[in-house]
């Protein structure tokens, strides 16, 4: 009996660790974050061109999964393969993997970065308006310069090539504007999660798996990512296209999926990580840890009298 209270004490004991080093990685990634954040902001506060050049170089990323992605998603499409978007899904992870490793700056991704750090006080919200605009400006800006390449290239102008994204594009600009909110939603929500979530483990390998695996799941979902769209959008109006497909249709799904990136990222990961981690918080979850016991007077009253 008493090697096995010994046994016990020790699964606990193991518990207890478990949950501290989950709890310091979280930590860490979380001044990852902030640092990322302040990063950003040293470099906006000294040339808001390089800043703005990095915004749009990350749009250019992005256009360049949306090509790949597309192009090999049209192999399938052609013949009606329900691989397609599958497809599509894993190769566009490409985009990712230039932001992550190439130096560009992303809209959706600062929605999270920026308002977890002016919740703890290093960012002054004006300032984080003012970088959201430009980052903002400089993926749209990049958008249409990469689309306005690829049309110059004319591997785009064949029916039999741009089939796939015409009908995305088309689908999504005229899906309803409630959708496209909550889709944005969830689309920043898990986009932020595979910059976040790498930021806990070790390896450029492990790093790489999740973001790739993270950005298949929302691409294979059908969310809204807004610069992803600008990508999308930009390469379909400058080729030939049905009237199904418009500027005006592209402003009307931009609108909605843009501000639902923003409660995405700004809500559902700065808001409610900085709550998590919060001084009151943090401070119940230490207690419930030391074994210390957190139920009201009356209800400890109760307890002794039972006993």
């Amino acid at each position: 009996m008493h090697v096995i209270h010994i046994e016990f004490e020790s699964g606990n004991n193991k518990n207890t660790t478990g949950d501290a080093i989950g709890g310091n990685m979280e930590k860490v990634a979380l001044q990852s974050v902030e640092q990322t954040a302040l990063k950003k902001q040293k470099i906006f506060n000294e040339s808001i061109v390089k800043y703005l050049l990095r915004a749009i170089l990350a749009s250019g990323f992005i256009g360049f999964g949306v090509i790949i992605a597309f192009k090999s998603g049209n192999l399938f499409y052609l013949d009606h393969n329900p691989m397609a978007y599958p497809i599509a899904a894993i190769t566009f992870g490409t985009a990712i993997l230039l932001i992550a490793y190439g130096g560009g700056d992303l809209f959706t991704g600062n929605t999270f970065y920026f308002t977890y750090a002016a919740l703890n006080g290093k960012m002054k919200w004006l300032k984080v308006l003012q970088m959201w605009c430009t980052t903002y400006l400089g993926n749209l800006i990049g958008a249409l310069l990469f689309a306005y390449l690829i049309y110059l290239t004319g591997l785009f102008d064949s029916p039999s090539v741009n089939s796939f994204l015409m009908s995305t594009a088309e689908a999504k600009m005229n899906a309803p504007v409630s959708e496209l909110f909550f889709r944005a939603i969830l689309c920043n929500w898990l986009v932020c999660l595979a910059f976040y979530i790498p930021m806990t483990v070790k390896g450029d390998g492990p790093k790489i798996f999740i973001m790739l695996f993270f950005v298949f799941g929302f691409f294979i979902s059908s969310y809204e990512h807004s610069i992803a769209n600008m990508g999308t959008f930009s390469v379909a109006l400058l080729h030939d296209h049905p009237d199904t497909i418009s500027w005006s249709l592209a402003i009307r799904n931009l609108i909605p999926v843009t501000l639902g990136n923003i409660v995405g990222g700004a809500v559902f990961m700065g808001m409610l990580y900085h709550y998590l981690n919060s001084p009151k918080t943090t401070e119940i979850d230490e207690a419930d840890k030391d074994g210390k016991d957190t139920l009201t007077e009356e209800a400890q009253a109760l307890k002794v009298a039972e006993k």
